[in-house]
């Protein structure tokens, strides 16, 4: 079944109901939005020359055009390849050239050069340019059928070596994703919007699915990003708003509400995940905007959909055990088993911690052609998550520790080795190791050790300036400590648990 069906089906029975809108500004209602779609997905298949199963790469930040074309590209049978707008182009450039993606959408004012000079790219398209507007003249073309197993987002999420992997998500697993919120996660009607504050390119698009299904409303706030002034406005205007955010953002709209005041009754329901919420700042939030949160544990690998911590759950603060549950991510969700197991897969008993394993139709296969990859992580048919933690008799399971030492800022992963081996380039330095240490806003801010070359200086802003010439921004460390040597163990390990030492004696 091809995910797409999901918006057809909306059309036929609800074609007046609204569907997407910019702020508060309507755009289309069901049965236009359909029509667009089709009309896009005719220009993919005819004028394009794609044929069902091709890839198409969208390098954009959140618009209405990203919604539509996810749904244009399901339509037409092909595969959505998200990529991270905040992503350096040549890390775009190797998403791209590993994909073999035939068609680049990219937003109207990204003048990039590089991004056609991979070798598989046909075609680079504006998303609100002439030729996006063209597309609406052609025939509307008969949804595409897929199968079950067949190829829909192809999600890249880097590995402990920085070197990024396609999680390949079917048509299946992302109506299993979908199951799983309405058990799970929450309930929706036709009064309810989805508000797209974080990347649609991540888990907050993939969230679209359950509003689609009840032919609810879509808002892409005209800022296209999170802006806590924005969303409160917008939650005032349409009411039974929900929203995926890290809890970094979560953290920022909890002190907006607090400090202006404004009313929260607008919000439905705001989902969390992506990183660490800790304690203090759950029970914070609950206490400024009452009831309207639930939570999330997933990974590209098994989108959303590894445990979930209900409004109930969070709500029930005479539970003797309530400060325990709502610090842990919840209960495995309704369609995957969950299992805590040593390095040799054994199961581990309640309470000891070990990785965190997973399985169910939610899970990937495996990654895009990625045999050695896949071995490592998918093994006798369990998910092998990287994640250490516990389960407690009830099932809650807590986070402990992330064997990857992956750290998250502002709800996205920085994977350690891909700054060090960025850093490394740079003729002053010897030797890096990157570590994360927590920060109030964003969760977590990178922070590297640097061993200089004999005689070598160099300054933070070079630095900086080497690192944003070859990664994202939100990568780049925030803070460079100079040190003699690293600290190592007697098989040259450096000993990153004494450099997170060093920073709690030091600062």
């Amino acid at each position: 079944m091809n995910v797409a069906q999901l918006l057809a089906r909306a059309a036929r029975v609800y074609p007046t109901r609204p569907a997407l809108f910019s702020g508060t500004r309507l755009l289309s209602n069901y049965g236009q939005l359909s029509t667009r779609v089709a009309r896009m997905a005719r220009c993919l298949r005819d004028e394009a020359g794609l044929a069902p199963g091709d890839r198409v790469a969208l390098y954009m930040a959140n618009s209405p055009a990203y919604l539509e074309l996810i749904y244009a590209i399901w339509w037409a049978g092909l595969v959505v390849v998200p990529i991270n707008a905040k992503l350096h182009p040549k890390e775009a450039l190797f998403i791209l050239d590993d994909s073999e993606s035939s068609l680049l959408f990219v937003a109207e004012d990204n003048a990039d050069a590089e991004l056609g000079n991979a070798p598989s790219v046909k075609r680079v398209l504006r998303a609100g340019g002439s030729d996006y507007a063209a597309m609406q003249a052609a025939e509307p073309l008969p949804l595409t059928d897929r199968e079950p197993d067949d190829l829909a987002w192809l999600f890249y999420t880097s590995g402990t070596t920085g070197r990024p992997k396609g999680v390949m998500e079917t048509h299946r697993m992302l109506l299993a994703m979908t199951a799983c919120y309405f058990t799970d996660v929450d309930g929706v009607d036709a009064h309810d919007t989805m508000l797209y504050a974080a990347p649609i390119s991540h888990g907050a698009g993939l969230y679209n699915i359950p509003f689609m299904v009840r032919a609810a409303k879509h808002v892409v706030p005209e800022s296209g990003g999170f802006d806590p002034a924005e969303l409160a406005a917008l939650a005032k205007h349409y009411g039974h708003v929900t929203l995926f955010a890290a809890p970094t953002m979560v953290k920022r709209l909890v002190d907006h509400q607090a400090e202006t005041g404004a009313d929260s009754s607008g919000f439905k329901t705001i989902i969390y995940g992506g990183g660490p919420m800790y304690l203090e700042d759950i029970k914070r939030a609950l206490d400024v905007m009452g009831q309207c949160f639930a939570q999330i544990y997933g990974q590209g690998e098994s989108p959303m959909t590894i445990t979930a911590l209900s409004r109930e759950h969070l709500s029930d603060s005479k539970h003797p055990r309530w400060e325990q549950r709502i610090a842990s991510v919840g209960v495995a969700q309704s369609l995957v088993e969950v299992r805590i197991a040593a390095a040799d897969g054994t199961p581990l008993p309640t309470g000891e911690p070990g990785e965190i394993l997973v399985r169910g139709d939610p899970v990937m296969s495996g990654y895009w052609r990625n045999a050695e990859a896949t071995a490592r992580t998918v093994r006798d048919g369990w998910l092998w998550t990287g994640d250490v933690g516990a389960l407690d008799a009830d099932g809650f399971l807590t986070l402990m520790d992330r064997s990857k030492d992956v750290i998250i800022s502002g709800g996205s992963n920085i994977y350690p080795r891909e700054v060090e081996e960025v850093l490394l380039k740079h003729p002053a330095i010897a030797e890096v190791s990157v570590i994360g240490r927590r920060h109030d806003e964003w969760g977590e801010e990178v922070v590297a050790f640097i061993v200089r070359q004999p005689g070598a200086t160099v300054e933070q802003s070079d630095l900086d300036n080497f690192c944003l010439d070859h990664i994202a921004r939100f990568k780049r460390p925030r803070v460079y400590r100079l040190i003699d040597a690293l600290p190592k163990n007697n098989y040259g390990k450096v000993l990153k648990t004494e450099l997170r030492e060093i920073l709690k004696r030091d600062g």
